[in-house]
């Protein structure tokens, strides 16, 4: 039984047989989605606790996927599976209280720094700002990269300070997919993201977008760009720090 056949099987039979070999079907792509975020991650989380969490968020793709709406399932079910991931980390609180606050500290510094000379800091400006020497900063950069798997999966808030449904990476302009701003109006947030993406280096923009639109790991964007895995995650989660700093001073 082909897949579209499977599909019309559930979806206008409610057929379990059917579900359950949709499932099996698109198993992989939990798997894939779970090995991409672990690299990321502390050696402490279990790649296969972060399988356990990716098919209940797949589970619900093929409960509420609606084919009338010409999207892939591929896609639907990847932002859910990641979603059901990141719940699960999240309640977990897998990232040290610690490192939370570090990763807040250097997100103020930016924001702080941005507000009092008009434009986006330069490293050795931050470093000085929080007292810290060049390499102390790159040490800190790495220290609070793993926060920066979540940043753009977070909701936002809007112009009132009201939580939305929206997270960042959703603001972020794909010109193949429907823009979920154009349907909530949160257009204040896209211009201001859309200039925060402008105003990155180069080389934050590009491993933006390495990681995040074409889907490659850090390892592979480190071929790519020839350059450390290590320092593409510095590079990340530099750039994931400096959006975040756009969107606080937007607040």
């Amino acid at each position: 039984m082909d897949i579209e056949t499977l599909w019309t099987e559930y979806k206008d039979h409610n057929s379990a047989t059917a579900r359950d070999k949709l499932l099996a079907e698109y198993t992989p792509l939990v798997r894939y989605t779970a090995q991409r975020m672990a690299i990321n991650l502390p050696k402490s989380v279990q790649l296969g606790d972060l399988i356990g969490a990716g098919v209940i968020g797949l589970i619900k793709a093929v409960e509420s996927f609606d084919a009338t709406k010409e999207v892939k399932f591929e896609t639907y079910a990847t932002h859910k599976i990641r979603g059901a991931i990141l719940d699960d980390l999240r309640e977990q609180d897998w990232i040290p209280r610690s490192i939370r606050q570090k990763a807040k500290m250097v997100k103020n510094a930016y924001a702080e720094l941005e507000k009092e000379i008009g434009r986006t800091p330069y490293d050795n400006e931050v470093a000085e700002h929080l007292n810290l020497k060049p390499i102390e900063f790159e040490e800190l950069l790495n220290e609070v990269a793993p926060t920066a798997i979540v940043s753009l999966n977070e909701v936002i808030s809007d112009n009132y300070g009201e939580s939305t449904n929206t997270s960042l990476i959703d603001t972020l302009e794909d010109k193949d997919a429907e823009n979920p701003l154009d349907r909530l109006g949160l257009e204040e947030t896209k211009k201001t993201l859309a200039n925060a993406l402008l105003s990155l280096p180069e080389n934050e923009r590009h491993v933006i977008a390495l990681y995040h639109y074409e889907e490659l790991t850090l390892k592979e964007i480190g071929i790519a760009m020839n350059i450390t895995e290590s320092r593409v995650s510095q590079i990340h989660s530099k750039a994931m720090i400096k959006l975040k700093a756009k969107l606080l001073l937007k607040m």
